[in-house]
């Protein structure tokens, strides 16, 4: 009884470290800290449970270092949406403009982001925005790339991920969250090679790093600067 008991114990001290597993058909494990601290962890589809709480487990330390690091980090303003408010878009502060005689609800002009008066859903009205113009450049910058490596893509989609810049599916399919398109450009490029360099290696082997390094040599340092910056790159409806 005195061994059920503890044995119960150790394992709802695992559970404790993690808020929500999500399972898919990938091959490994991945844990991702939200910027709140909530931890969630990716994982195959039928990796046993227990498996998955002893690898969180192994990595508690890291964990706990993450979330500590993220709890220190000051908070976002909350966003008015007024005018004369700046929104990072390819990695520049855009003051925005409310005006009265728009017909688009958003749109960008001589450096200056236009927004139509009276919007309730103003956050809204901006994620839709930012989506469609994330498309547009991801768009222009996998063609780029594709065309000059010899690259060949099935698809590409633009997601609402909160710290997953991107992915490749096992059928070729690009995923780009649409918040990428506030980083600058060089950084945006970096992703963008790095998911195409997925279609040839699965991975993140050395041979993986070794192809990115070759498309792109000065990629360690777009890399550090999403690192670093990353959790900027919001409109603040994380709170």
């Amino acid at each position: 009884m005195l061994v059920c008991c503890l044995l119960f114990d150790i394992l709802a001290a695992m559970s404790a470290i993690i808020d929500q597993i999500i399972r898919s058909k990938r091959k490994t494990i991945a844990i991702i800290i939200q910027p709140g601290g909530m931890v969630i962890v990716r994982a195959p589809l039928k990796l046993p449970e227990r498996l998955i709480h002893s690898f969180v487990d192994s990595k508690s330390t890291w964990v706990n270092r993450k979330k500590a690091q993220l709890m220190q980090r000051p908070a976002l303003p909350v966003r008015q949406f007024a005018d004369g408010e700046r929104f990072l878009l390819l990695g520049r502060q855009i003051p925005l403009r409310v005006v009265s005689n728009q017909g688009a609800a958003l749109a960008l002009q001589n450096d200056f982001i236009l927004a139509r008066k009276a919007q309730p859903q103003a956050l809204l009205v901006f994620e839709k925005w930012y989506k469609a113009y994330a498309m547009k450049v991801l768009t222009e910058r996998v063609e780029y790339f594709s065309t000059r490596h010899g690259f060949r893509y099935e698809n590409l989609r633009i997601t609402s991920a909160r710290t997953r810049w991107g992915s490749c599916s096992s059928r070729g399919t690009l995923s780009f969250t649409w918040r990428l398109v506030m980083a600058p450009l060089d950084v945006i490029d970096y992703v963008v090679i790095h998911e195409l360099a997925h279609l040839k290696i699965k991975n993140h082997s050395s041979v993986f790093w070794a192809e990115v390094a070759r498309l792109l040599p000065t990629y360690k340092q777009h890399k550090d600067w999403l690192k670093k910056n990353g959790h900027f790159l919001t409109l603040g409806e994380e709170g």
